[in-house]
Formats: structure tokens, sequence, C-alpha cells
């Protein structure tokens, strides 16, 4: 075990160990050189202690070092540093497919599909270079927050072969997504890494390995001999296109699988696509076994040369043997009546149908056709047309924009297709509104089901704004963009700062002071003064004066005249007084 701060070639500063396996334990290490930090994995047990395979591995890694590709895990260094043979390599923050499927339990479709194309894109990078990985497993993926893949172990996996089969924990990892000609000792090609996709897909969409066993042997034999389950009756969401991928990939018969992993790719990116909705299983060309009965071969020949070398025996008959000739006949009479009747039974109820039955023609496209040529071309076709509008943001009104059942699917001559045709836009193109009344443009936006909010702004100088509050001075969406029903859009009116009337001079009642108040926000507060002068209920004083702005919120004082009461002389100077203090 490397201990925490020991230095690996005096470069690599081993800082905590991040994982181990039967191979080789990985510590996340510092570069001290490059100041970044670096896996470096360390071979351990009796592989490090194998001379041959500690070549090959250096060997093996060396030439994977020169992969270059964003899916691909760098390769940074290799080498040896007292006894310890070690791999530097580019570290990454996230976790292994593994930890991913263990977590989820099962992948969504497009999310299967992605990692998929990113493993397959590296894959072919590798191939093109003759470099084989041949130990594909979700342990040796690893999978960024960021949802960018990349593959692991490139070195150590070209360096393992079939024979450390029960060796080490890590190959009986290995051994789930072992390929057939990989467990039998017949070597690895680009197919091999093919098949152990094919069976990383599978776990993928249904959370589990297809086969299982208590030893590395017995789950190599199943890859070899048991077909593989259906990943659609573990996982009903999986659409027969998938599962067809699934099991060309990992088809125990290389011939039958994928030519290479760009081919698989190209199936990849289709699967999920409205044409391959009504896809069938797939059948394959060869045989799925190499595997031939000779034992039943042997019995069959050995039997025929029995019947030919066995002599005649000559019976005598006697009068059971004529009765049992005579049921006989009559058998093979009522079998005959039978076998006429059922005859005639399938002609009717099956063949006859099949004969008269109208053919399935396939739905032309007529995408972006005038919706009159396009019934005229399904009537040529011999449909009947139903026709229906339909809103379309993209499509131009009175041009097709789909059909039911849907183009290149199959319907029955005589058969009715619905045309969907576009009704046009129903999105609203916005106006310049500024200059025109806020009110009246809201009334008229929100009978097209838009909402309408009108909201005050500030503007530097209220006064050119006079008589003019109701005014657009902005919108929140600009000139010919367009909204849906029910979406929003905000008219500015100017925020005017308001100032005090003269209601001394315009002879203000006391009722039309309120209302000022209660609009503007202003607590009131009233004295009253007798007087002759004016009619009661009328503005003699206020403060603030006018021509002062207005503040919400503050004290509005007012005094309101009232008709003058008998009073003593020291009484009426007392009112004064207290009305000049106002």
């Amino acid at each position: 075990m490397i201990a925490k701060g020991q230095l690996i070639n005096d470069r690599y500063e081993i800082q905590r160990l991040i994982g181990e396996g039967g191979m080789a334990n990985v510590y996340l290490a510092k570069d001290t050189i490059l100041d970044r930090k670096v896996a470096v994995k360390v071979l351990r047990g009796d592989l490090a202690g194998d001379e041959k395979f500690v070549r090959r591995f250096q060997r093996e890694a060396l030439s994977a070092s020169s992969l270059s590709h964003p899916n691909i895990v760098e390769i940074y260094d290799v080498g040896e540093d007292e006894g310890n043979f070690y791999i530097v390599m580019e570290y990454i923050e996230g976790k292994t497919l593994k930890q991913l499927i263990k977590k989820r339990g099962v992948l969504s479709l497009p999310e299967t599909m992605d990692i998929m194309l990113q493993l397959l894109d590296a894959l072919a990078t590798a191939h093109d270079s003759y470099i084989i990985h041949r130990d594909i497993k979700p342990q040796n993926i690893m999978i960024k927050e960021s949802g960018l893949v990349k593959i692991t172990d490139f070195g150590i996996a070209m360096a393992l072969n079939s024979a450390q089969l029960t060796q080490t924990n890590s190959v009986m990892g290995s051994v789930h997504y072992l390929p057939p000609e990989q467990a039998s000792g017949k070597g690895s090609t680009i197919r091999s890494d093919i098949y152990s996709l094919g069976i990383l897909m599978f776990e993928m969409l249904s959370g589990k390995v297809p086969f299982k066993g208590d030893s590395a042997v017995e789950i190599a034999l199943k890859h070899m001999k048991e077909p593989l389950p259906s990943v659609k009756e573990i996982n009903p969401v999986v659409p027969q296109s998938v599962e067809n991928i699934i099991l060309k990939a990992s088809a125990k018969n290389p011939k039958n699988r994928y030519r290479d992993v760009r081919e698989m790719a190209d199936d990849i990116k289709t699967c999920l696509d409205e044409e391959k909705e009504n896809e069938e299983r797939i059948t394959f060309k060869y045989p799925e076994t190499d595997f031939s009965d000779t034992k039943a071969v042997t019995s069959l020949k050995e039997e025929k040369k029995n019947i030919r070398e066995e002599k005649p025996v000559v019976k005598q008959i006697t009068d059971d043997d004529k009765i049992d000739k005579s049921n006989k006949r009559k058998m093979i009479i009522i079998s005959s009546i039978i076998g006429v009747l059922a005859l005639i039974f399938i002609a009717v109820v099956i063949v006859f149908p099949k004969i008269t039955a109208s053919k399935d023609v396939e739905i032309p496209d007529v995408y972006g056709m005038e919706i009159s040529k396009a019934e005229k071309m399904l009537k040529k076709y011999g449909f009947k047309i139903d026709s229906k509008k339909k809103a379309n943001d993209e499509v131009d009104e009175d041009l097709v924009i789909e059909t039911e059942p849907s183009k290149n699917r199959y319907a029955k001559k005589g058969s009715t297709v619905v045309i969907y045709y576009s009704s046009g836009s129903q999105k609203i193109e916005i106006e310049n509104y500024v200059g025109q009344n806020a009110y009246e443009v809201k009334a008229k936006l929100e009978l097209l089901g838009l909402k309408v909010t009108i909201e005050e702004k500030e503007v530097e100088d209220s006064t050119q704004y006079k008589d003019k509050e109701q005014l657009i001075i902005e919108q929140s969406i600009d000139e010919n963009k367009k909204l849906s029903k029910g979406e929003g859009i905000v008219l500015y009116i100017p925020k005017i700062l308001s100032t005090y009337p003269d209601m001394v001079t315009d002879a203000w009642s006391l009722d039309r002071v309120t209302e000022f108040c209660e609009k503007y926000g202003l607590t009131l507060k009233v004295t009253y003064k007798e007087t002759d002068e004016v009619d009661e209920n009328t503005v003699l004083a206020q403060s603030p004066k006018a021509g002062e702005e207005v503040f919400e919120k503050e004290t509005f004082k007012v005094v309101i005249s009232k008709k003058p009461a008998v009073t003593t002389t020291k009484e009426q100077e007392e009112t004064n007084t207290s009305v000049e203090e106002q």
C-alpha cells in the first residue's frame, strides 16, 4: 500500500486512495511539476510480480497513451518506481457508470443513447488506431457532472487475456461483459468490444446484467450458450428498435454483430425515430452457435444403416389382421373427409379474405404541400380524405403540417387519411404602442388573449406630460415580437409628480378636499372657522400651500368655513388667533 505523502518517481505526491481493484489501486496525486491533480494507478498482487505481464502492460499502456479523444481518459506517464509499476492518468471528478446504475436503477432512453454515442465515438478512434479495449464494463467508464463520458483502463485491459479468467476479483467483474469468443480463448477483435457494449446497454436499460452465476466460469458459459433475456420484458418502455440494437451488438456469433462501432452508432441515432415504432424483432443470418450435436448425427446415420441391412420377415395373415386392415381403411376415409373439410374452412376463413382484402398502401409525404394538391395526391393513392385545420407557427396558412397515419406508414386502400393543414400562427404580433392611450391598448390586447399590466415609470420632466398621464411611454416587449395567448406585456405610463392645487382661490368644498386626500394617501386635518364671507364648508386656508409637491402619507391641513354663532368678543379673538397660527 502506498502511503499518503509518498512521492512516485520524485514527481507524483500521493494524497489519498480513491479506488481498489484486483489488478491495481488508484490514488489521487499531485503532479508537483505541472501542479495539477492526476490519478496514479499502481499494479498490485501477482500481476506486479509477473514479468511477462508487466512488459506487456507497459507496452500496451504506452500504445494507449497515443490516443487523443475527449471521451478517453488521457494517459500521461507509465513507469516503475521501487518495484511499483504505475500508470499516471487524467483525474476525473465524477462517478463510474456502475455507481450511476446502482443509484438510479434504470437509465432513461435518451440518457442511454447519449452515453452510448459518446462511447462509440471514443472506440471508433481507438479501433482506427488498431487498439481494442477488451474490457468494456461500467466500472471502467467515468461520467462527469456535465454528462461527459470517459473510458478508462485501456492499458491494463489490453494487457489482460482470457487465461486470467479466475485469477482476480476484477476479472470476475469483467466476465459479466465477456464476449463468447474471448471466454473460449479464441482472441479478440473490434466486434468483441461491440459485444461488451451490447451487454452494457442491456444493463443501463434493465438495471442488471443478463447473466449471473456463482463463478466466473459459470457466467462465461452462459455467455457462450444461453440466449440473451429480453430487455423489453424487464423494461416495457424499451421499443423493439432499441432491443434490436442490443441483440445485434451482443450476438454470440461475431458474424451477426455490427461490423464496426460506427454502424452501431448509426442505428442508435435513428432508433427512437417515429418510422421505427413498429420495427420487428431482429433475426440473424448466421447460426448463433458453432456447437453441433455430433452424437445425434452419428446415431441418425447408424439408424439408417441398420434399416438398410435389416432382412424382410415373412408373416402369415390371420382373420384379426383382415379386421384391422378393414378398420384402417375406414379410418383413412374418415381422415380424408376431415382433411377436405379443413381445407375448405381454411380457404373460406383465411385465404379468400386475404385475396379479396384491399392492399396496404404506403402514405406519401405531403408535408408543406397546398391542401388541394395534397388531397389530390392521396386520392390518387386510393385513400378517402378528411381535412382539419391546426394552428402552427412554422408552417404557412393552408399548407400541410402532417397526416394521420403519418408518412411512410401503411394503410389499406380505401381507408381514411386525415390531413392537418395550417390555419396560420396564433401568436399575436406586437406593435409599437408608444404614444397611444394605455387603457385603450390594454383592452385591445386583452381581447386577443394577452395579459396586460400598466405601470407608472418616472420621467425626467413630468410637466411635459400634463394632461397626457395615460399615454404609453415605453413597453416591455419590442415591436414585431410575437406572443402566445396567456403571455404578458407591461405598458409604462409617465409617473406625474403631483402638486397641491390652489384650493382657496378655487373655493374647494370639504368633500372635494377629502377625495383629493384619499387619492394621494394623505392624512387630512381639518380646522373650522366661522365666517359670513364665503359659503359654509369652503376652504379658507391650506398647508402645504398651492404649488408644493405632494408626498404620500404626509398630513394636509385645511381651515374650513362654517356659519358663525353668537359669541362674545373674547371668544372671537381666540378663534382669530388660532387661524393665524395655522
